[in-house]
């Protein structure tokens, strides 16, 4: 997503192609960082407050110092003001630890239009593969030093499950622990229907990411006539479940088709849950 708007804070609106880190910026260097992506749906962001409560437990478990979020806010709306409500947006907000040897974190936002691709995989689905992360499924919420469950600028193990996707012929990957559990996307959690309760991963218990998205769409599940729960799951237990998606921030709800090339059914309540979210489907 190319920004068409980008925002610094303590120095406002900028223009696109003008770079905003500098070349010691620990962010850049080390991944040092955070971020959230919020969906701007007529002007506004979804979510915001949850996204700026998990950015702010993220900032706490990596002792990173954040302007408070009034200040945050009038960042991200100054970047989304006047943005065309018929337009979808992707609304980025990024906290790096600054530049190396100290000093102020270096706060910025940028705005995209969400393209074509993004908002057809609503409709089409997408086919994914299982990728071994290595770990077992509860070892990192026990290693007392490793933050867990952090939106990170360190992307390095996301970009390269993506590329291995590529390669191997399918749209996304989930990761699954050495002890058989799937776990999550490189960019997206896992959620899937048994009978007629809505599931997913729980976070606290596994280190992923706790998704927005998800944890809404649970919180929410009662208006489709569904009951919530958090369970682990294998592959093979998603492979007999009714139906399962992909959700994130940005893509919404996504049905996921093929599991290691092995057919999905597709789910007759995908409409009345992506209703739900309010993602516009083409």
């Amino acid at each position: 997503m190319v920004p068409s708007r980008v925002g610094v804070l303590g120095r406002g609106l900028v223009p696109a192609d003008e770079p905003v880190l500098r070349a010691d910026d620990l962010g850049v260097l080390r991944g040092d960082g955070l971020f959230e992506t919020m969906h701007l749906r007529a002007g506004r962001p979804w979510l915001r407050e949850a996204h700026l409560a998990r950015l702010r437990r993220g900032a706490e478990a990596v002792e990173l110092t954040l302007p408070d979020d009034a200040t945050l806010v009038e960042l991200l709306d100054s970047v989304a003001a006047g943005w065309p409500a018929e337009v979808e947006g992707a609304l980025r907000l990024v906290c790096t630890r600054g530049p190396e040897g100290g000093g102020p974190a270096t706060v910025y936002a940028t705005l995209s239009a969400v393209p074509a691709a993004t908002r057809q995989v609503r409709r089409d689905g997408v086919r994914v593969a299982t990728l071994s992360l290595g770990v077992p499924a509860e070892a990192r919420p026990e290693l007392g030093w490793l933050p867990a469950g952090i939106k990170s600028t360190s992307y390095g193990a996301s970009t390269a499950a993506r590329r291995w996707a590529a390669r191997a012929g399918v749209d996304d990957v989930l990761w699954v622990s050495s002890d058989g559990y799937l776990l999550e996307g490189p960019t997206a959690n896992v959620v899937w229907l048994v009978d007629d309760t809505l599931c997913a991963v729980p976070a606290g218990r596994t280190g992923i990411l706790p998704g927005t998205t998800a944890a809404w769409l649970l919180d929410q599940a009662g208006r489709v006539g569904c009951d919530a729960a958090e369970r682990m799951v294998t592959p093979s237990g998603l492979r007999a479940a009714d139906g399962v998606w992909l959700t994130s921030s940005v893509r919404g709800l996504v049905a996921v088709l093929s599991l290691d090339g092995e057919p999905l059914p597709r789910s007759p309540r995908t409409p009345a849950l992506q209703d739900l979210l309010g993602f516009p489907v083409p």
